[in-house]
């Protein structure tokens, strides 16, 4: 139960910063998702990170392991609205913005996870 319990606060939190970010930000770029671009992105950062300490002898316990990773990063990116916004620069035939958007967030986020597993290997 306290699993669930710790999944549930860090996916709360998670959720909540990524509306505020979003929120703020994607009013702001019309054509382009910056703020959900922005929170996969980090949040690619930031699991790589949490996974990197959590392999590294054991430095994240799996409680903190689940409250941060599962919880926060699981709350705090979202592949459902990027989908969403991806499919509504399509269709007003923004082909460019869509390209971008997609292409930018699948190459950073991988780039992001890879340079937080590193980052991890530094602490």
């Amino acid at each position: 139960m306290k699993q669930f319990l710790l999944i549930f606060i860090g996916g709360g939190i998670g959720s909540f910063l990524r509306y505020v970010i979003s929120k703020s930000l994607n009013t702001y770029y019309h054509n382009f998702y910056l703020g959900t671009f922005l929170v996969n992105i980090i949040g690619c950062l930031v699991i790589g990170i949490l996974i990197g300490l959590s392999l590294k002898n054991n430095y994240l316990s799996e409680n903190q392991t689940l409250l941060l990773a599962t919880g926060f990063c699981g709350g705090f990116t979202t592949f459902s609205t990027f989908a969403l916004e991806s499919n509504l620069l399509l269709k007003e035939h923004s082909i460019l913005y869509m390209s971008l958007y997609v292409g930018l967030s699948v190459v950073l986020g991988i780039l992001a996870i890879s340079a937080g597993l590193w980052i991890s290997k530094m602490l």
